[in-house]
Protein backbone atom coordinates (compact mmCIF):
# COMPACT_ATOMS: atom_id res chain seq x y z
CA UNK A 1 0.00 0.00 0.00
CA UNK A 2 1.29 3.45 -0.95
CA UNK A 3 0.17 6.96 -0.22
CA UNK A 4 -0.88 8.80 -3.39
CA UNK A 5 -2.03 12.33 -4.03
CA UNK A 6 -5.33 13.11 -5.69
CA UNK A 7 -5.44 16.66 -7.06
CA UNK A 8 -8.54 18.64 -7.79
CA UNK A 9 -9.87 22.16 -8.12
CA UNK A 10 -13.09 24.03 -8.67
CA UNK A 11 -14.48 27.53 -8.38
CA UNK A 12 -17.20 28.95 -6.17
CA UNK A 13 -19.91 31.04 -7.77
CA UNK A 14 -19.61 33.67 -5.02
CA UNK A 15 -17.92 34.40 -1.72
CA UNK A 16 -20.74 32.91 0.35
CA UNK A 17 -20.78 29.97 2.72
CA UNK A 18 -23.31 28.18 0.53
CA UNK A 19 -21.35 28.68 -2.71
CA UNK A 20 -18.01 27.63 -1.19
CA UNK A 21 -19.38 24.51 0.49
CA UNK A 22 -21.49 23.51 -2.53
CA UNK A 23 -18.52 23.74 -4.91
CA UNK A 24 -16.26 21.87 -2.49
CA UNK A 25 -18.83 19.10 -1.87
CA UNK A 26 -19.28 18.66 -5.62
CA UNK A 27 -15.51 18.38 -6.11
CA UNK A 28 -14.97 15.95 -3.23
CA UNK A 29 -17.89 13.78 -4.34
CA UNK A 30 -16.54 13.60 -7.90
CA UNK A 31 -13.04 12.66 -6.64
CA UNK A 32 -14.39 9.98 -4.30
CA UNK A 33 -16.68 8.48 -6.95
CA UNK A 34 -14.13 8.51 -9.77
CA UNK A 35 -11.38 6.95 -7.65
CA UNK A 36 -13.61 4.77 -5.43
CA UNK A 37 -12.08 6.29 -2.29
CA UNK A 38 -13.24 5.06 1.14
CA UNK A 39 -13.00 7.49 4.07
CA UNK A 40 -10.77 5.14 6.07
CA UNK A 41 -8.22 5.17 3.22
CA UNK A 42 -7.71 8.95 3.43
CA UNK A 43 -4.60 9.94 5.39
CA UNK A 44 -5.26 13.71 5.27
CA UNK A 45 -6.69 16.45 3.05
CA UNK A 46 -5.22 19.88 2.30
CA UNK A 47 -7.57 22.52 0.93
CA UNK A 48 -6.49 25.90 -0.38
CA UNK A 49 -8.53 28.82 -1.59
CA UNK A 50 -7.80 32.13 -3.21
CA UNK A 51 -7.84 35.27 -1.09
CA UNK A 52 -11.24 36.30 -2.47
CA UNK A 53 -12.92 33.39 -0.64
CA UNK A 54 -13.36 34.21 3.04
CA UNK A 55 -16.93 33.20 3.91
CA UNK A 56 -16.21 29.55 4.85
CA UNK A 57 -13.47 26.98 5.24
CA UNK A 58 -13.66 24.45 2.37
CA UNK A 59 -12.66 21.76 4.89
CA UNK A 60 -16.16 22.07 6.36
CA UNK A 61 -17.43 20.25 3.27
CA UNK A 62 -15.24 17.26 4.13
CA UNK A 63 -16.70 17.16 7.63
CA UNK A 64 -20.20 17.27 6.11
CA UNK A 65 -19.30 14.15 4.09
CA UNK A 66 -18.59 12.32 7.32
CA UNK A 67 -14.82 12.64 7.33
CA UNK A 68 -14.74 13.24 11.08
CA UNK A 69 -11.61 11.12 11.67
CA UNK A 70 -9.67 12.51 8.69
CA UNK A 71 -7.23 15.37 9.34
CA UNK A 72 -8.43 18.33 7.25
CA UNK A 73 -6.86 21.78 6.93
CA UNK A 74 -7.51 24.85 4.81
CA UNK A 75 -4.81 27.31 3.75
CA UNK A 76 -4.75 30.41 1.57
CA UNK A 77 -3.24 30.39 -1.92
CA UNK A 78 -0.58 32.97 -2.66
CA UNK A 79 -1.99 35.99 -4.50
CA UNK A 80 -0.62 35.55 -8.02
CA UNK A 81 -1.67 38.23 -10.53
CA UNK A 82 -4.07 36.81 -13.10
CA UNK A 83 -4.84 33.66 -11.07
CA UNK A 84 -8.21 31.98 -11.41
CA UNK A 85 -10.61 33.81 -9.05
CA UNK A 86 -12.73 32.14 -6.34
CA UNK A 87 -10.67 28.96 -6.72
CA UNK A 88 -10.69 26.04 -4.28
CA UNK A 89 -7.98 23.41 -4.62
CA UNK A 90 -7.64 20.10 -2.85
CA UNK A 91 -4.89 17.55 -2.34
CA UNK A 92 -6.09 14.27 -0.86
CA UNK A 93 -3.43 11.99 0.60
CA UNK A 94 -4.84 8.54 -0.16
CA UNK A 95 -3.64 5.10 0.97
CA UNK A 96 -4.08 2.85 -2.07
CA UNK A 97 -2.39 0.00 -3.93
CA UNK A 98 -2.86 1.93 -7.20
CA UNK A 99 0.02 3.60 -9.00
CA UNK A 100 0.03 7.41 -9.23
CA UNK A 101 -0.71 7.10 -12.97
CA UNK A 102 -3.98 5.29 -12.16
CA UNK A 103 -5.29 8.11 -9.98
CA UNK A 104 -7.96 10.36 -11.53
CA UNK A 105 -7.55 14.07 -10.81
CA UNK A 106 -10.72 16.15 -11.03
CA UNK A 107 -11.03 19.77 -12.20
CA UNK A 108 -14.47 21.41 -12.38
CA UNK A 109 -16.19 24.76 -13.08
CA UNK A 110 -13.44 26.35 -15.15
CA UNK A 111 -10.57 25.01 -13.06
CA UNK A 112 -9.64 22.67 -15.92
CA UNK A 113 -7.49 25.54 -17.19
CA UNK A 114 -5.18 25.12 -14.18
CA UNK A 115 -3.95 21.70 -15.23
CA UNK A 116 -5.22 20.69 -18.68
CA UNK A 117 -2.78 17.78 -18.61
CA UNK A 118 -4.45 16.36 -15.50
CA UNK A 119 -7.99 17.40 -16.41
CA UNK A 120 -7.73 15.20 -19.49
CA UNK A 121 -5.79 12.51 -17.62
CA UNK A 122 -6.57 8.85 -17.81
CA UNK A 123 -9.70 7.78 -16.00
CA UNK A 124 -8.76 4.78 -13.94
CA UNK A 125 -9.22 1.62 -15.97
CA UNK A 126 -10.85 3.43 -18.91
CA UNK A 127 -7.83 4.34 -21.03
CA UNK A 128 -6.86 7.84 -22.07
CA UNK A 129 -9.55 10.47 -22.29
CA UNK A 130 -10.11 11.83 -25.80
CA UNK A 131 -8.26 14.98 -26.74
CA UNK A 132 -10.23 18.20 -26.77
CA UNK A 133 -11.80 19.08 -30.12
CA UNK A 134 -10.60 22.28 -31.77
Amino acid sequence: MHIRGIRGATTAAANTTEAILEATRELLTAIVEENRVEADEIAAVLFTCTEDLTAAFPAEAGRALGWSDVPLITAREIDVPGALPRCIRVLIFWNTPLSQEEVAHIYLRGAESLRPDLARATRRGHGPAPAAQE
